[in-house]
């Protein structure tokens, strides 16, 4: 298969992964009303619907994606995810205790953006557009601030209650953390596998070029969402 193929088929399944990252964040009717009834207590199932959201949050995977995928080795991939995981866990807790309020498309626009951002540096394009490296580690922890404010507009849209709020919220954070580790381990896994074929590094360039496609049309998606309410 040559390049333009493999792009071609890789757009496509983007196209697709987009147009169901666009409502991946949307709650159930079920969830919505837990979560605008809920008076107390409930760590079990903040910590369920914090793991199901991480899970089809197709825009924290992808970022994930373009953060590992030139990591080889174990320590690397865990001081990342750890940069990622403080940043997003400080500013969930911060947005909602705190009550400070985001615009939801601003803040997924960024977070789009952080997709986009990952992609050009994994190909390089920073060396070679700007002639500098920006330090990996503090992008990641800084785009991981993004990350949790994103994380806490989605539950300050339904004014939970306060009696037993943070119960809640470390409920829902582990929860987070449960889908980030089942989901990094899948995409570990694909990748790993991926990294002894030949073709893993004639096409490491389209995927991350691809990468940076799907951070494009995500923030597209949020700023059209953001003029048009």
């Amino acid at each position: 298969m040559n390049y333009k193929k493999s792009f071609l088929l890789g757009l496509s399944l983007l196209l697709s992964m987009v147009a169901v990252s666009a409502f991946a964040h949307v709650v159930d009717e079920k969830t919505k009303s837990f979560l605008m009834g809920n008076d107390g207590s409930a760590f079990v199932p903040f910590l369920y619907i914090g793991a199901k959201h991480m899970i089809t949050g197709y825009d924290h995977i992808l970022f994930l994606v373009g953060v590992i995928f030139f990591l080889y080795k174990p320590k690397d991939i865990l001081i990342y995810v750890s940069f990622f995981t403080i940043g997003h866990s400080l500013t969930l807790l911060l947005g909602v205790l705190g009550n400070i309020s985001i615009n939801a498309y601003l803040i997924d626009a960024i977070i789009a953006f952080s997709i986009v951002y990952k992609g050009f540096d994994n190909l390089g394009g920073f060396k070679k557009i700007f002639g500098f490296q920006p330090n990996t580690g503090a992008a990641v922890l800084i785009f991981g601030l993004f990350h949790g404010f994103g994380l806490a507009s989605k539950l300050q849209d339904f004014n939970i209650g306060k009696k037993g709020l943070v119960t809640n919220l470390i409920g829902f954070n582990i929860g987070v953390e449960i889908g980030q580790f089942f989901a990094l381990i899948l995409v570990l896994l694909i990748i790993s596998a991926w990294r002894y074929s030949d073709s893993f590094k004639r096409f490491s360039t389209v995927t991350n070029t691809l990468l940076i496609v799907a951070g494009f049309l995500l923030i597209g998606y949020q700023l059209t969402g953001y003029f048009s309410q």
